[in-house]
């Protein structure tokens, strides 16, 4: 019964979908295509309201329908999962610039054997298109089709398209020889100073560009969370960007010439210094070692110093900082300690700082129970002393390369000596006992042999009567 209700559900949606094509379409939940002459379609097919849904449409095929001559700006828009969009012998003559405004799904365009006399790139600019046929169209020879020009040169594809155009002369002139005086691409050139910064600080970036026809100048700025303005007058263009936050370190800042034939981009990558900041710092968890998990930001990259209930911890082989992830700016990582007893429970505090200032936090880490205690109980912490050699911070980019390393003094070590002691103690004494005991079964068996011997003689030599 569920099949039979999903095989109706099935049959009405492909049933209401049909209704919505227009004439001369047939349409299905991810295509529509449009290949009957007669009577043909005007307009770019629209689905009707309350039908199949637009945004499941991945491909669009039309052909032989020479009464579309426009696509307008908003026919396409409706079509947000659109991939492939195919317009082939048909009358098509214009499209309006911003008719794929919204469809930056599009990856294949063909518009072969179509009425085109001119195709602007602002049509496309912003689309990652891996393939637009324009084969067959009447492109009048002007600087307005320089870029299709262009756009064969600088393909990676061996594969060109045989493009021609007309001239004053109507007649046909192959589009790779074409030649427009006053026509090529525009550059951009950025002048900025130093873009190594201070958070908070402002800075202020030049641009110029240059080109026939003239180029607009904009700013790329992509995510830029720091306040910013521009000014722009003709080819000059300045970006102001001010109380930079420390969160656009590394981010790329672009000015953009474009004209009719192309477009050239000059780029700088910003780089904002701060104080550094531990944004997590966490109880100890348990995987192949323990490990104090935490997080810290900072640029130029911080140095870290571990404390012990209020002394300095001096990493070794047992207990030393390790940083899995780096993204930038910012550090993810753990204190890692080998096997820790009760002697390591405590207050665990890190330090970070660099030369714009420092962060701390403090945790307290509890690992098992002493000895004779319920675990899970609250006992005072013994105050395990750390003597202070002058160790250096540890640097993030190195937490375990020590080359002078003075020996450690952390409760692991002092653990480790201390159950050795104990068991060279038992050891020595049972030694010791049973050596003992071994001695005065010797001596008692050697006793108990030398009486035995004598009284053996002595019967022998007694003399017999008669």
């Amino acid at each position: 019964m569920a099949r039979l209700w999903g095989f109706c559900w099935l049959v009405v949606g492909f049933w209401r979908a049909a209704l919505a094509c227009p004439t001369s379409c047939k349409c299905t939940a991810s295509r529509i295509w449009c290949s009957d002459p007669s009577p043909g379609i005007v307009a770019f097919p629209r689905l009707e309201p309350n039908s199949a849904d637009p945004e499941n449409i991945t491909e669009i095929y039309i052909a032989n329908q020479k009464r579309l001559e426009i696509i307008n700006e908003d026919d396409v828009e409706a079509y947000a999962g659109l991939k492939n969009l195919t317009i082939v012998d048909s009358g098509l003559k214009f499209v309006a610039h911003k008719a794929f405004l919204k469809n930056s799904n599009l990856q294949h365009i063909n518009f072969t054997r179509n009425k085109l006399t001119s195709l602007s790139r602002k049509h496309f600019r912003h689309l990652d298109l891996s393939e637009l046929i324009l084969v067959g169209n009447p492109f009048t020879c002007s600087c307005d089709i320089m870029w299709i020009k262009t756009l064969q040169e600088t393909k990676s594809s061996p594969e060109t398209q045989d493009l021609y155009c007309l001239n004053e002369s109507s007649k046909n002139i192959p589009l790779a020889n074409l030649q427009i005086p006053n026509c090529g691409l525009p550059s951009a050139n950025l002048a900025a100073p130093n873009l190594t910064v201070e958070e908070g600080r402002s800075i202020t970036l030049s641009c110029s560009v240059s080109g026939d026809p003239v180029p607009n100048l904009y700013w790329d700025v992509g995510n830029l969370v720091s306040k910013h303005m521009n000014e722009t007058s003709h080819t000059q263009g300045s970006l102001r960007i001010t109380n930079i936050s420390s969160d656009d370190s590394g981010k790329q800042i672009s000015c953009v010439a474009e004209n009719l034939v192309g477009e050239d981009q000059d780029s700088v990558n910003l780089t904002v210094h701060f104080a550094p900041t531990i944004t997590f710092l966490e109880s100890p968890t348990s995987d192949h070692h323990w490990c104090i998990p935490f997080t810290v930001k900072g640029n130029p990259k911080p140095a870290l110093q571990w404390f012990y209930n209020g002394a300095i911890l001096n990493e070794s082989k047992y207990i030393c900082t390790k940083i899995h992830v780096t993204n930038h700016t910012e550090y993810h990582g753990c204190l890692q300690l080998d096997n820790p007893t009760h002697m390591n429970n405590g207050d665990y505090k890190l330090v970070a700082k660099n030369e714009y200032g420092k962060d701390e936090k403090q945790i307290s880490a509890h690992f098992m129970g002493w000895p004779g205690i319920v675990d899970g109980a609250n006992p005072n912490y013994p105050d395990v002393i750390y003597e202070d050699y002058g160790t250096a911070a540890n640097d993030i980019g190195d937490t375990t390369n020590r080359s002078n390393e003075i020996p450690s003094t952390d409760v692991a070590d002092k653990s480790g000596r201390e159950h050795l002691s104990v068991y060279a103690v038992v050891v020595i004494a049972s030694v010791v006992g049973f050596c003992l005991l071994v001695m005065l079964f010797l001596l008692k068996l050697a006793r108990h042999s030398k009486f035995g011997m004598k009284g053996f003689v002595l019967f022998h030599k007694i003399p017999l009567d008669g």
